[in-house]
């Protein structure tokens, strides 16, 4: 970066105003980022700033423009700020993505690293309906709303939903063959197959094609560095339940299932899936478990009552280690409305009872230790 100073405006007050710019897609200083080409100050106060956009077209190069303009244009001094947009060579944009990376030229899964601090969830259940990714987007709101640092997997390539339950409308940013995640208004960084198919279009793979899927939203796409990573599953224990626990085998298991007995036993089969590959239930989530009577405000079980404690049980047996019942949701049409709108219930309304025992939920798991399977410990033998 190269800047040509006059009329008493110093080389670091420019500096400083625009580390203070953050590429809106990378959420990294674009000074920082390489993304400053050049900036010069005439005689009258003019500010001109030229910077390198990732990509041409970039979708967010009016809001770059504006949050340059804002904070250049508050050094004394300066009387306006003009900026000129260009583009990275294939080189730079190589650079860039190695920056990205840790300074890792390959690419390579960052959450199965043993050193990784990301805390990994799998949302799963036994059959459609119950509600998985409602509780899937609704958790993700609710531990951004907690501070952390929250991406979303859409891992249900058939039946992807989770772009429309957090309103997010902006396509990704292909940097090459990295992928920058756009992020939904709530703060939560989401990818789905769904931001590649054409209007409502069907996706239609079989099991070599969803495991190539998930492998590259998983270490094709720059995620930052997340507190909490949540895939929500498919049904059931097909190709991509396994795909999950050989790619991210430090993820742990979340079984979403509802009150009736029926949706209990099938919920049982998804979480024993985590007995043969290895990998930790956290809980059992039961959805849907009641509803207030309109008229006399009495609890009504609408699917009958305990497939949540059942479930637990069952996975307890089976897996040996305690498995707890996390939380039970409430029957609140207005889950429904915010997965059709784009604003979950635990961002829009945090104080009504469903949202309530969702953030109860977010706690748990936020505050969850890692253990120490897969982690290194930076201990050596000592030899005598």
């Amino acid at each position: 970066m190269s800047i040509a100073v006059e009329h008493g405006i110093t080389e670091d007050a420019i500096h400083k105003a625009l580390s203070k710019v953050q590429d809106p897609e990378i959420h990294r200083s674009i000074t920082e980022l390489d993304m400053v080409k050049e900036v010069h100050v005439a005689a009258d106060g003019t500010v001109k700033v030229a910077i390198f956009l990732t990509v041409a077209g970039c979708p967010m190069k009016d809001r770059l423009t504006n949050d340059i303009k804002s904070e250049v244009g508050t050094i004394a001094g300066v009387s306006a700020v003009e900026v000129e947009l260009d583009v990275m060579s294939s080189e730079q944009r190589e650079a860039l993505k190695t920056k990205l990376r840790g300074g890792q030229v390959d690419r390579e899964i960052p959450f199965a690293q043993p050193g990784s601090l990301t805390r990994v969830y799998a949302i799963a259940s036994g059959k459609g309906g119950v509600g998985k990714s409602s509780v899937t987007v609704n958790l993700a709101a609710a531990l951004v709303a907690k501070g952390l640092k929250v991406g979303v997997v859409d891992a249900d390539i058939y039946g992807h939903s989770i772009p429309r339950m957090l309103g997010v409308t902006e396509p990704p940013t292909p940097i090459d063959d990295m992928i920058l995640a756009p992020t939904a208004p709530s703060g939560v960084k989401v990818i789905s197959i769904g931001m590649f198919t054409p209007g409502n279009s069907p996706v239609v793979w079989r099991g070599p094609m969803l495991h190539r899927a998930i492998q590259q939203f998983l270490g094709d796409v720059y995620w930052g560095d997340l507190d909490v990573l949540l895939l929500d599953l498919p049904p059931g224990t097909g190709d991509i339940a396994i795909s999950v626990a050989q790619l991210v085998p430090n993820a742990e298991i979340l079984v979403v299932t509802t009150p009736q007995q029926a949706a209990a036993e099938v919920a049982e089969r998804a979480g024993t899936i985590a007995v043969q590959t290895r990998q930790r239930i956290t809980g059992v989530i039961e959805n849907m478990s009641w509803m207030p009577c309109p008229h006399c405000g009495e609890q009504v079980d609408v699917f009958g009552s305990g497939g949540g404690e059942t479930v637990a049980e069952a996975l307890t047996r089976a897996t040996g280690t305690k498995v707890p019942v996390l939380g039970q949701i409430p029957i609140d049409v207005r889950l429904r409305e915010g997965g059709d709108n784009g604003q979950p219930l635990t961002a829009s309304d945090p104080d009504s009872p469903a949202a309530q025992v969702l953030i109860g939920i977010a706690d748990k798991i936020a505050t969850r230790s890692r253990g120490l399977v897969g982690m290194s410990l930076g201990v050596s033998p000592v030899r005598k």
